[in-house]
């Protein structure tokens, strides 16, 4: 048979040199977020759902942060885990200013390396009750003065040096008011990355073991984080932080709501950024480690799929190990 078809997509796909050159989708160290997981402990713990993901004691933070910058990431987000002695009812220890968020914020800040650092806002590493806010005598958690706590913490982030802070509590307007608590004292430069669509899911197991969450995944968040099933609600979601003042945009998971990241990118006039959780993270390695799928080869199309979907930042627990893999 001698065909003669007009169209061959077959052409755009017979060598790598051509594979490449037409690749829509490209992957680079700048697009990537490191989440760091740091500890008042006083050695590295490696995170027993994360298998290769640690906590890091201060102490080791400035070495850690060279040798990731020096690889090619700059950006990093930090989580701490703070003993439970320190924990109450309101997170109160959040505006403790020599916490261990803050000492890090200053210790990273003190290396003046060109890099982004990112401050998640939230109370659930901070309450002895392990949800995003403060509750109420109804048992429910009340979404003003949860956001007046966080917009206090939000100067903290700012003064210890911190590029963004990232509230990521799903509380109603608490992006306007932390962008008008950063005004008036003077942060004008201090940006937010919303998390705009934190939709309730069960992938985030691994990183309430990460942070020490007080009741771990047992803890329903219905009230406050998205529902898995609603599209519009995720947008408005979108909207409203944009008019609220949000400089970034963030979607969470970021693989099971690729839809979502695709809506933002084409109808959000900001960054999107989409955060692969450690629920998405550790699935990946657990087939991996019994043989059931190739872990570099799974990361990299993950992560391809939420760049394609429009991502311009990605927060990924492979970030350290993505930035070798592109080099090779």
């Amino acid at each position: 048979m001698n065909f003669r078809f007009p169209q061959r997509p077959r052409r755009l796909r017979q060598n790598q040199a051509i594979r490449s050159i037409t690749r829509e989708s490209q992957i680079h160290a700048t697009d990537l977020a490191l989440p760091v997981f740091i500890t008042e402990e006083a050695k590295p713990v490696e995170i027993p759902s994360m298998p290769g993901v640690f906590r890091w004691p201060l102490h080791e933070l400035e070495r850690k942060i060279t040798e990731w910058y020096s690889s090619g990431i700059r950006a990093f987000a930090l989580f701490p885990k703070i003993g439970e002695s320190k924990k109450d009812s309101t997170g109160s220890y959040i505006l403790n200013e020599d916490s261990l968020c803050y000492q890090a914020g200053r210790l990273i800040s003190a290396l003046h390396l060109d890099l982004c650092l990112i401050a998640d806002l939230a109370l659930d590493p901070y309450t002895d009750h392990g949800h995003d806010g403060i509750i109420g005598s109804e048992g429910k958690v009340v979404n003003d003065d949860t956001v007046e706590i966080l917009a206090k913490a939000s100067l903290l982030c700012a003064k210890a040096g911190f590029h963004f802070v990232a509230p990521s509590d799903m509380m109603d307007g608490r992006v306007s008011v932390i962008r008008s608590q950063l005004e008036e004292n003077g942060f004008h430069e201090t940006g937010i990355i919303s998390y705009s669509a934190k939709f309730c899911s069960s992938y985030y197991g691994p990183f309430r073991d990460a942070i020490g969450a007080s009741g771990g995944a047992s803890i329903s968040k219905q009230s406050y984080q998205l529902d898995p099933a609603n599209f519009r609600a995720a947008r408005r979601e979108l909207f409203l932080d944009i008019e609220e003042g949000a400089d970034i945009l963030l979607i969470k998971p970021a693989e099971p709501y690729l839809d979502i990241i695709h809506q933002a990118k084409q109808q959000c006039n900001v960054p999107i950024a989409a955060y692969q959780v450690s629920g998405e993270y550790s699935r990946l390695v657990a087939a991996s480690q019994n043989d059931w799928l190739n872990l570099q080869s799974c990361a990299m199309e993950s992560i391809i799929s939420i760049k394609r979907a429009g991502a311009d930042i990605i927060l990924t627990y492979f970030a350290d190990r993505l930035v070798n893999w592109l080099k090779s």
